[in-house]
């Protein structure tokens, strides 16, 4: 989205910071805030960059670094750990070739932890983007990787 779309959707108020700085890195192709976004945040909201970058900092869903452009996000909760949690993280990084927080060579897939997706009593759980995997393990792991590399 145009900065011009994002002042015309948004009021020029801080309680609008949050969705102005998802519709920026929304519309990123690499799925991250530029310092750029960040100046003309504070420009347009009149509050300091440093402002807008303690709030970008804080939040886990934004990212100030290039992503891939499948974000995975595992479920790090004690009770997603306690079910395999691990162990699919494991799976996912030997699979893709990458560690926490890093995106793969070709800069498809970007591996983050969460603290909890919200959907216990189907652990262990992953997202990719804005889709929710339930009951996961190594199988459903490498069909799920496999069904998005096609």
């Amino acid at each position: 989205m145009e900065r011009s779309n994002i002042s015309s959707k948004f009021a020029p108020e801080l309680h609008n910071m949050l969705n102005i700085l998802h519709e920026l890195q929304n519309d990123n192709l690499q799925n991250y805030l530029s310092s750029e976004d960040l100046k003309w945040v504070a420009n347009y909201l009149n509050t300091t960059y440093s402002s807008v970058y303690g709030v970008a900092k804080y939040y886990s869903m934004f990212s100030l670094t290039p992503r891939g452009k499948y974000i995975i996000r595992v479920c790090k909760s004690p009770l997603c750990k306690m079910i395999d949690g691990e162990h699919i993280i494991k799976c996912i990084k030997e699979k893709l070739k990458i560690g926490i927080g890093d995106t793969t060579n070709d800069s498809l897939f970007t591996l983050e932890t969460s603290e909890c997706l919200g959907h216990c009593a189907q652990a262990p759980v992953m997202m990719i983007n804005d889709k929710v995997y339930k009951n996961l393990n190594a199988q459903k792991i490498d069909k799920i990787l496999k069904s998005i590399i096609k």
